[in-house]
């Protein structure tokens, strides 16, 4: 199970690093251009291309961070291999939720 966990964590870093890049460059482009929040919106609704490219990123960022996390969580504190884990999974959900509705929010 750990080298199940560890290539997702690759694979799933393989998917984010393009993706941040996108994003940020996406926001420098509109801080440069003087884009309102109005402005952005207008551009993102209803477009299918964006709710996969930020649903992607949703999916992606709510594998790599629990797995982190995880780790993180039994190395760094008294909890066994299950409480990190649940901790882990019960995180990764609220990740996929909020992320999704953010995604639904932005792309309409």
């Amino acid at each position: 199970m750990e080298r199940r966990f560890f290539l997702l964590q690759r694979l799933s870093a393989l998917v984010l690093a393009p993706l941040v890049l996108v994003h940020l460059i996406l926001i420098l482009y509109a801080v440069r251009n003087g884009l309102t929040a109005d402005e952005i919106l207008g551009r993102t609704q209803g477009s299918l291309a964006w709710a996969l490219f930020y649903g992607l990123f949703v999916v992606a960022a709510a594998v790599h961070a629990p797995l982190g996390l995880r780790n993180i969580l039994r190395e760094w504190t008294a909890l066994g291999d299950r409480a990190a884990a649940g901790l882990a999974a019960a995180f990764a959900l609220v990740l996929l939720l909020l992320g999704l509705r953010a995604v639904v929010a932005v792309v309409g």
